[in-house]
């Protein structure tokens, strides 16, 4: 038989899958929580904005700056991999910092391991809003990503990008390798697939997880758990130009509309009846 697992083996267990989950976690944490972009309330103007180094509006410096990296406002270690030595002294402020990053403007503490990996690891690298096409050096609030298409929103246009995200730019649900129903979406691309083609050209999924696009390789959603529309045309008629449109084209003279029950004829439209009502009348005199 096994052997029985003591009350302290159990406890050492637990302890190291729960570490486990905080090392994976590290690296998977959300961007509206992560430290770079935490919200921040200027000491001067009172204005809220994103975590930086200066304030946006009025380029003040914030009395407790935090790290961009692992979002400590104090450093409190006495014998670390601080760049800057500080024995037996807890530091705070400008003591603290050690580098501004050129992507999320924020500060970095002087810690060696967020000096030397901050920058390539940083999430707003490429942090182009997908309406307004802002970086964000361009706008003061924060930085947001799309929970469809996980491409990047300001924080002005991310209720409205939102709301229009779910509109494919088909005009049917079906797929685009074949005409059967869509089983599969992806919001990036814009599109659905079937069973059949996004487990064929797609990478192989793990299980109990979505199967990846085959274009860009974004987990796709299901269709029946979304509130998808297809693009759509609006045809309207032709109106004529008005004597107040100044840009308007110049028609032929045989052009006409017809507008809240009116009919506008043009002038060739009357001549022609001007030469109907003269033959009529000609054919008379000859049967007279």
């Amino acid at each position: 038989m096994p052997k029985k697992k003591t009350g302290q083996r159990k406890k050492a267990e637990k302890q190291k899958l729960r570490q486990k989950e905080i090392r994976n976690a590290r690296g998977h944490v959300n961007l509206a929580q992560h430290p770079c972009n935490l919200p921040m309330e200027c000491d001067k103007c009172q204005k809220k904005q994103k975590s930086r180094a200066f304030c946006y509006f009025c380029s003040a410096l914030q009395r407790l700056p935090a790290c961009a990296a692992c979002g400590k406002v104090k450093c409190m270690a006495k014998s670390g991999d601080c760049v800057v030595r500080h024995p037996g002294t807890f530091t705070t402020g400008l003591g603290m910092v050690g580098a501004i990053c050129d992507f999320c403007e924020a500060w970095v503490c002087h810690g060696r391991k967020c000096l030397t990996t901050h920058a390539c690891s940083c999430p707003l690298a490429d942090a182009v809003c997908l309406e307004c096409e802002r970086g964000v050096w361009e706008h003061g609030g924060r930085v947001f990503r799309c929970c469809f298409c996980q491409g990047f929103l300001c924080e002005d246009d991310q209720f409205e990008h939102q709301a229009s995200c779910q509109v494919l730019e088909a005009e049917t649900y079906k797929c685009q390798s074949c005409n059967r129903l869509g089983q599969h979406s992806c919001l990036r691309c814009k599109a659905c697939f079937c069973e059949e083609h996004v487990r064929r050209h797609a990478a192989k999924a793990k299980a109990k997880e979505a199967p990846p696009c085959p274009r860009c390789q974004l987990p796709t959603l299901p269709v029946a758990d979304l509130s998808l529309s297809t693009r759509t045309h609006r045809y309207g008629r032709q109106t004529a130009p008005t004597d107040d449109d100044d840009d308007a084209p110049a028609y032929s003279g045989d052009y006409y509309t017809v507008e809240s029950g009116d009919y506008g004829y043009s002038s060739s439209d009357e001549s022609g009846s001007g030469s109907d009502e003269s033959d009529e009348s000609s054919d008379e005199e000859r049967a007279d």
